[in-house]
């Protein structure tokens, strides 16, 4: 039996193969987890159906998480399916590329709200939904970037978001504790997602990243999947408000040069 057998829960984010989100949905399915999506709309429809399908899930809706009333319907149609769930992955983020290009003194209002809205807020109002789907208790798993702790450049109004978004992860651990639902982040290191290509100079920091970080090597996506199957399962029953970093130790650097190269 593995170690979800018996449990299920919903995806929020998956955009395509490469997604993290995809990473987290693989080594869950493997682990017996019946598992239900949302994406964003008919264009990313195309792209997430066929991945759903390939791990046998009946539940695949969309759900623009910037309206309450997607949000009602989706999780009303998820309680008709399943029932109850025990768990929701959270991996939705989105900044507007003219925010993300400049500085961060530049950003927009409009394109700070936007930020906001849909990367940090949409934790909170899926969470709200979930609530009456986990009676038993349950867990949330949210991602989260280390720029939202120290300045990566051309991350911008995202890490200003991130942070936010990982102080909303406590409050929401402390709010829900008392249900057993417990809420935590993955820090995750750079990973070739369809988002990150949104970043300027990612591909530079991603050939650089294995210089520099402790474990010398790149983080993938089933990396982030076990790290959040262990959050998400029993064995981290007395886990929650926490930010768990699967970056091959790169958030414990003071420097970042190479070490071949100070000499």
């Amino acid at each position: 039996m593995g170690l979800f057998e018996g449990k299920k829960g919903l995806i929020f984010g998956v955009a395509n193969k490469y997604s993290i989100a995809w990473g987290i949905a693989k080594v869950l399915h493997e682990e017996g987890a019946e598992l239900g999506f949302s994406y964003a709309g008919p264009v990313l429809e195309k792209r997430v159906r066929p991945l759903a399908e390939s791990v046998g899930a009946k539940f695949i809706e969309e759900c623009d998480v910037t309206k309450d009333e997607d949000i009602e319907r989706t999780f009303a149609k998820a309680k008709e399916v399943y029932g109850t769930i025990d768990f929701l992955v959270h991996a939705i983020a989105f900044a507007r590329r003219e925010d993300l290009d400049g500085l961060y003194v530049d950003t927009s209002r409009e394109g700070f709200h936007v930020a906001m809205d849909i990367s940090v807020y949409s934790l909170v109002a899926l969470t709200r939904a979930a609530v009456p789907l986990m009676p038993n208790g349950g867990s949330i798993v949210t991602l989260t970037y280390y720029g939202s702790e120290k300045v990566a450049p051309h991350y911008n109004v995202m890490g200003v978001a991130k942070a936010a978004l990982e102080a909303s992860v406590r409050y929401l651990a402390h709010d829900l504790g008392p249900k057993k639902i417990r809420v935590n982040a993955i820090s995750a290191g750079p990973i070739k997602t369809l988002s990150a290509s949104g970043v300027m100079g990612f591909r530079r920091m991603y050939k650089y990243f294995p210089k520099v970080a402790p474990l010398r090597d790149h983080v993938t996506q089933e990396d982030v999947g076990r790290a959040a199957a262990w959050l998400l399962s029993d064995w981290a029953r007395m886990v929650t408000g926490e930010v768990i970093y699967v970056d091959a130790g790169y958030n414990i650097l003071g420097l970042t040069v190479p070490f071949d190269e100070m000499e």
